[in-house]
């Protein structure tokens, strides 16, 4: 049976204008949930359903096909059920969608993997995903009503301990797989039903109960980051001109340049050196008496016709695995570093192409902070190494 993988990402939004696609940890939110979607190797087919072009844009960078959806089922008062079916209604050859929320950032390719098995191998016909949670529930009383508050859950005279209680199922919203028959009649639960229970940590849904600088740092510390492991940085290369400047020359009467950079950034790279991580510089141009001026103290490759070719060298002499290497460019003579290192970055304004080939794009401008930010990333995926050696 053709299995195929459905992220509902419609462009509107009443919280968060083009949520869908907003960075999370430096990736649009929706591509969280594609990187898990396509490592877990079980769809025959990954869709994404939008009405928004930019949507479809991300969608296809991440790998995913694209079904524009009608504006019938694009309004406010649509339900995800009435885009699923319009969906199978123009593709006859699924029959089964495994409808995935782009706002669960923190699913992993583990947890689909055993979905499909239970759907495909065990005769399910949906299965749905959900959370253990050890909350105690009161009946509500409205305000004017003359009467008392029940338990619904619990006995006030004998609390549980936590350790003590197993604590109640609710679905966390993640994802709803489900057979075509079934959701033909107007169900996405129902028939042959199982759920799936998915670790606390992993439970993140920033439609209901998170904001978003709490959701990124929960994305950092438990969210999937690929199917090669986290290793320890050894060493950022970085672009001068757009990244650890603002990429405008000024020239004086006298023919000599002048370029502005922020002294944040300059501390970004103290701060480096300090965890032991070593920083060099690269550019395209001859800037060597603008380095100098700068009084850096980091290694530097100036006219560089071929940046790739630099950075090869580099990580051979250093003995580094391309997982130890760290690159922050902005051009399109960076996509081909960008695309090797083992962690890339991009200032916010950044080429298409950079952008493109990056996995973290920064909220900061070149020469406005990038590469501080870049380095705060890189500490907070160093701890997450860390706390995996740990574990």
């Amino acid at each position: 049976p053709h299995l195929a993988a459905l992220v509902l990402a419609r462009g509107g939004s009443k919280g968060i204008p083009l949520k869908n696609i907003k960075l999370l940890a430096g990736v649009p939110l929706i591509g969280w949930v594609l990187r898990a979607a396509i490592d877990a190797g079980v769809f025959h087919s990954i869709w994404v359903s939008t009405d928004h072009d930019e949507i479809e844009k991300v969608a296809k960078q991440f790998g995913a096909q694209v079904h524009r959806r009608s504006p019938e089922v694009s309004q406010d008062s649509s339900t995800s059920l009435e885009a699923i079916r319009e969906f199978l209604n123009h593709h006859h050859e699924v029959d089964i969608v495994g409808n995935i929320q782009a706002t669960s950032p923190c699913l992993h390719p583990s947890d689909l993997i055993k979905v499909a098995d239970l759907i495909q191998k065990e005769g399910f016909d949906s299965v749905f995903s959900v959370v253990r949670r050890h909350q105690f529930r009161w009946s509500e009383v409205k305000k004017g009503e003359n009467k008392m508050t029940e338990p619904q859950n619990l006995n006030p005279a004998k609390r549980y301990r936590r350790q003590d209680w197993p604590g109640e199922l609710y679905e966390n919203g993640s994802f709803y797989f489900a057979k075509r028959h079934l959701i033909e009649k107007g169900y996405l639960q129902g028939g042959k039903m199982a759920y799936y229970e998915m670790r606390a940590e992993h439970s993140v849904d920033i439609d209901i109960d998170i904001d978003w600088p709490i959701a990124e740092q929960r994305v950092l510390s438990f969210g999937y980051f690929g199917k090669e492991p986290l290793k320890e940085v050894k060493l950022l290369v970085c672009s001068i001109d757009g990244c650890l400047t603002n990429g405008r020359i000024y020239v004086t009467e006298d023919h000599k340049e002048m370029v502005s950079y922020d002294y944040r950034d300059i501390v970004g790279i103290d701060l480096l050196k300090k965890r032991g991580i070593q920083v060099r510089l690269i550019s395209d141009r001859d800037c060597t008496k603008t380095l100098s001026a700068m009084q850096l103290g980091c290694v530097a490759e100036v006219s560089a016709t071929n940046k790739l070719q630099v950075l090869k060298d580099w990580q051979e002499d250093m003995g580094l695995s391309w997982k130890e290497v760290a690159y922050l460019g902005n051009e399109e003579s960076d996509v081909e570093c960008l695309k090797q290192a083992g962690m890339s970055g991009v200032p916010a304004d950044g080429c298409a192409a950079a952008q493109k080939a990056a996995g973290y794009i920064c909220k900061s401008r070149g020469g406005c902070g990038a590469v501080r930010e870049f380095a705060e990333h890189i500490f907070l995926l160093l701890e997450k190494v860390n706390s995996a050696r740990k574990q």
